[in-house]
């Protein structure tokens, strides 16, 4: 199951019998909104807080993949969940609702593929038959807590990027119908002293290049294995930089497979700065249109690497620079 280093290969290859993308109303006017199974017009989801929308969001993504897989809340043997909140409430909280042995995580942003992967370990290991692996973020939830309030109307710079407002979520079981996980390779903390935290993706594409290289290096495979490689959220400014070492490292990542969830999500036009971002933004684009492309047989083999950076508002105060991560996943039809 160890291969190389770092990375895991599952033997069992675990089903993703379903999966479902829920967004707010700025996703819904970006590039991939047909690929959200429901898309709000209200930022506030009928809720009297924003957190609360949030959860919101994540009880509907996790209701849809049990329904759209034809299951039943009681078959899901492990929630596995992670959010920017404090302290995972988003998560914690759903796992309330859903009534499912819980394990939360927070890998930040690239809570979306650490929740595949250790979903996948489990399934692989035959530890469970059903799980759902889900994440989660709110624009006004993260700008509340990691930087201002959207009512404080502060200017951001173009390094800056936007949280996703959205959720996304899979069932995965050893048998069944649908793409498949072939393998996972678990990043390590990458910390090149930055600080910044309007420069997120300057931050994370060193952690990003670590894990994509990690994972060819220890699958013995190269670019070309993949019809796509996508990072999570590095957007325009940490993409650039991500090709740049890649390129100096021996690795030629061909333009037309090699992309950024933060790119896609949204539209030129949308004021986002440099791009999407959020546990969200991985999340709602591999779980929505990554894989309804697969299921349209537009792809076969992807590498989703998910990016994360581990700060919090009291590291920042603290002056701390900003460790990073990245995990990989491929996925196959």
């Amino acid at each position: 199951m160890l291969k190389g280093h770092q990375s895991w290969v599952f033997n069992s290859k675990p089903v993703i019998l379903s999966s479902a993308a829920i967004g707010g109303p700025f996703e819904g006017k970006g590039n991939v909104a047909e690929d959200f199974d429901i898309l709000h017009e209200d930022l506030w989801l009928g809720q009297d807080s924003f957190e609360k929308a949030e959860k919101k969001l994540l009880e509907e993504a996790c209701e849809k993949v049990i329904e759209k897989a034809k299951k039943k809340k009681e078959d899901i043997q492990f929630f596995i969940s992670g959010d920017l909140m404090n302290q995972i409430i988003s998560s914690s909280f759903t796992a309330r609702t859903l009534g499912a042995p819980f394990l939360g995580i927070f890998g930040a942003c690239s809570s979306s593929m650490e929740g595949l992967a250790l979903a996948s370990l489990l399934i692989d290991s035959n530890a469970a038959n059903y799980i759902i692996a889900a994440a989660c973020s709110h624009n006004a939830s993260a700008e509340k807590q990691f930087r201002y309030p959207t009512e404080y109307g502060s200017q951001k710079p173009p390094t800056s990027q936007w949280t996703v407002t959205g959720a996304g979520a899979v069932l995965l079981s050893k048998n069944g119908q649908g793409p498949r996980v072939t393998s996972a390779t678990i990043g390590r903390v990458v910390d090149m002293g930055i600080s910044d935290p309007f420069n997120m993706g300057s931050a994370m594409a060193p952690a990003a290049v670590d894990t994509i290289e990690a994972h060819f290096r220890d699958l013995n495979i190269d670019p070309s294995y993949y019809d796509l490689i996508a990072t999570g959220d590095l957007g325009q400014v940490g993409h650039r930089i991500a090709c740049d070492l890649l390129t100096e490292h021996g690795f030629k990542m061909p333009p037309e497979i090699f992309t950024d969830c933060g790119i896609l999500i949204y539209k030129k036009d949308q004021p986002v700065m440099a791009g999407g971002s959020g546990c969200g933004c991985s999340a709602t684009v591999t779980y929505g249109h990554f894989l309804n492309r697969m299921r349209r047989g537009e792809l076969k083999r992807i590498l989703i690497v998910a990016t994360g950076a581990l700060m919090s508002p009291m590291s920042y105060q603290q002056k701390e620079s900003i460790p990073c991560i990245a995990h990989a996943v491929s996925i196959e039809m």
